[in-house]
């Protein structure tokens, strides 16, 4: 028997410029997304990224949620280019942290300086 994702998931396809294939996104761990050449590949790779993320969010005792949790606001999806997810993976790997909380660090960051230099 195979490997079942209990998570509910997101798969589209993506564009020439994003590098094909196709995009899977778990809308309940934030920053958990893997790709493939095929749906399936997708998918399969989408388990293993769920397994990480799991075991990451344990290592740093912070809260795992519960499949289906995902109805709150404040979600969005950003297309990038293979090369800036990998800069992006590479740098919260190195601190230790998700790629979705560089990704709002960054951000909060970068707002905090528009609104103190007009």
């Amino acid at each position: 028997m195979g490997k079942q994702i209990q998570y509910p998931f997101e798969i589209r396809p993506l564009s020439e410029e994003e590098g094909g294939g196709y995009l899977i996104i778990f809308p309940d761990l934030p920053g958990c997304m893997s790709d493939g050449e095929t749906i399936e590949e997708a998918i399969m790779n989408g388990i293993d990224a769920v397994k990480s993320w799991v075991e990451t969010t344990k290592e740093f005792n912070d809260p795992i949620p519960a499949p289906g949790s995902s109805q709150a606001s404040g979600r969005f999806v950003q297309r990038l280019p293979k090369s800036l997810h990998f800069r992006l993976a590479e740098r919260a790997r190195q601190e230790g942290v998700s790629m979705n909380s560089l990704v709002t660090a960054i951000i909060a960051e970068s707002l905090g300086k528009r609104e103190s230099h007009p």
